[in-house]
């Protein structure tokens, strides 16, 4: 490969990093054409970018880019496979979704989420349950919500009771 194309690629991966928040490094090596073809599904399906890089080309985008991704450095060797979301969680859960039962493929070598290195096979755990920004969001806003209704129900079941209490003595007479 010559060294402009080498070039043109280094900047295309260093581009495509800039565009997502959470970066995964994946071994994917040993899954068969049809496994591989299925989780390149699984990702489009899940609006995950899934992309096969040289390590050497990998490396030298990941110390180009603006993000500290030095932690990542030692674990580009072997076979690597990126898979780059902008949900932190989401490539953990299609990775253990994919792998069913039984499997150990595809092998989680680290990821960087949220300003985080994760390192390892057994952070996959630990990445699978950090919750989406959206998930926060939504967890705020039914703990605002909940003073709320409270009154609310408080207030409605205090007009039924009036209600009744009235209606009762209005039959008395």
């Amino acid at each position: 490969m010559k060294k402009e194309d080498k070039a043109l690629i280094i900047d295309m991966i260093g581009n495509t990093l800039g565009e997502y928040a959470c970066v995964y490094l994946v071994q994917t090596a040993g899954l068969d054409a049809e496994k591989t073809s299925a989780l390149r599904r699984a990702c489009f399906q899940e609006d995950i970018k899934m992309l096969c890089v040289k390590n050497t080309l990998l490396h030298k985008a990941l110390e180009a880019a603006e993000t500290d991704y030095s932690d990542l450095y030692d674990l580009l060797h072997g076979e690597t496979t990126l898979l780059l979301s902008n949900t932190g969680n989401a490539p953990a859960k299609l990775i253990k979704k994919f792998r069913g039962k039984n499997d150990t493929l595809p092998m989680l070598k680290g990821a960087y989420v949220e300003e985080t290195a994760y390192v390892g096979e057994d952070q996959l755990e630990t990445l699978a349950n950090i919750k989406s920004k959206n998930e926060l969001i939504a967890d705020v806003v039914a703990l605002l919500q909940s003073p709320a209704k409270n009154v609310i129900s408080g207030l409605q079941s205090g007009a039924n009771k009036l209600h009744g209490i009235l209606e009762t003595l209005s039959n008395k007479e």
